[in-house]
């Protein structure tokens, strides 16, 4: 009896790769071809410029641009982006299609995905084609592209729905015509971080080529399931500015990067202090707001209002910060609302040179949590200034009334 995929997985297991701090990890980052995939997302041609050179001089080492045989302005933006010289090698993502590959080399890029299905589901339901027409496919296109002298990476698309018997072969088969790597694509975002780690390792042991990691965030794992498969053995890692991409989106650079680096002790050596300034560029050609909540470039991952928070951030930011807020291009902010203590009210009039007494400072803080909860948010530097006077105004003037509280 044949074992199914989940037997075979749970039969090997290994402890993985030991992630020393000089290991390099790469990053091909997707947004101008999978971001812009992203439902109702266009970028006009001078973004994906900026968006190249901004991704150039934070310094992922590859680019995706898009795709050539679309013609028209996407073949000649490529073309362009191609021709800038940047220091980020240039990758151009094909089917395994001779065509797709002769407009890939018209552009001039250095690097081609070639991406063909490996799942059942998509050879039988979505190519109507068999695993050996698949087999020969790749292989004809990988021969053109390395006789181009073409850096090849090999997709293979819903990876995690495929036979893994099946995808050892497809991966040794681009191998073999000369791939230089496989990018394992859990194409419908399907895996969970251990089942991720189990598949790597399987593949890291069977096939001797380099791995990618292409996650999607369907359950909320594309991050963990990324960092899974590093763990496990696979050096490059598709991420997308944001996250941006096809319904829930990819694994987002800037999330990624921080925490190869804060978790797996693995250093990037990106520019990350300008992940901020490139994710809000990115927000804005794509009309998609950055959520306040966003992990790393969100304008709340370093805003402190509850009380306890607050005292421990004041005291020493390691209390409630893993790293500081411009490492990622952001700024830490006291926020006044309902929750805040004593010394936020105190550390934030110090900001507008007000030194407070403990007597007062807990006044003002009662009227402040009195209006924040009236307006159902946290208040303005200038709405903790009208307290403040009206505050005084009372203390003078006892019989004159407070309108603040």
């Amino acid at each position: 009896m044949t074992k199914s995929k989940k037997e075979k997985l749970d039969s090997f297991v290994l402890e993985g790769v030991q992630l020393a701090p000089g290991m390099k990890i790469k990053i091909d980052d997707t947004t101008l071809r999978d971001g812009e995939q992203t439902a109702g997302v266009v970028f006009a041609n001078q973004e994906k410029v900026r968006i190249a050179r901004l991704l150039d001089e934070v310094g992922v080492h590859q680019i995706e641009v898009g795709i050539p045989a679309m013609g028209g302005d996407e073949k000649k933006t490529i073309k362009h982006i191609a021709g800038l010289g940047l220091g980020a090698s240039i990758l151009a993502w094909n089917r395994a299609v001779i065509e797709d590959l002769r407009h890939s080399l018209d552009c001039g890029v250095n690097a081609v995905a070639i991406s063909m299905s490996a799942s059942d589901i998509h050879i039988e339901h979505k190519l109507k084609k068999s695993r050996a027409w698949v087999l020969e496919s790749i292989k004809r296109a990988v021969d053109f592209a390395k006789e181009h002298d073409l850096y090849v990476s090999v997709n293979a698309e819903d990876a995690s729905r495929a036979d893994l018997e099946f995808l050892v072969r497809f991966a040794r088969a681009a191998r073999q015509q000369g791939a230089d790597r496989i990018r394992f694509c859990d194409t419908v975002g399907i895996l969970d971080p251990f089942d991720t780690f189990n598949v790597i390792s399987f593949l890291r042991k069977n096939v001797d080529m380099e791995i990618e990691m292409h996650t999607h965030n369907d359950f909320g794992m594309a991050t963990a399931n990324a960092l899974a498969g590093i763990k496990a053995g696979a050096s490059y890692v598709n991420t997308t500015i944001n996250g941006l991409g096809e319904r829930a989106g990819n694994a987002a650079l800037e999330e990624v990067a921080m925490a190869l680096k804060y978790i797996a002790k693995v250093h990037m050596d990106l520019h990350t202090e300008r992940f901020r300034e490139l994710s809000e560029y990115v927000a804005g050609a794509s009309a998609r707001n950055i959520p306040v909540w966003k992990p790393i470039v969100g304008a709340n991952v370093f805003a402190h209002e509850s009380g306890i928070h607050a005292d421990g951030v004041i005291k020493n930011p390691l209390n409630y910060e893993v790293f500081s807020p411009e490492e990622v291009g952001l700024e830490r902010q006291l926020v006044i609302g309902k929750h805040s203590g004593s010394k936020s009210i105190q550390m934030k009039f110090k900001e507008f040179g007000i030194e407070l007494d403990d007597g007062d400072s807990r006044e003002i803080l009662r009227l402040a949590r009195k209006l924040a909860v009236e307006l159902k948010r946290g208040l303005f530097g200038k709405e903790l200034m009208y307290i403040y006077k009206d505050y005084l105004a009372q203390k003078e003037a006892p019989g004159q009334g407070n309108l603040s509280g």
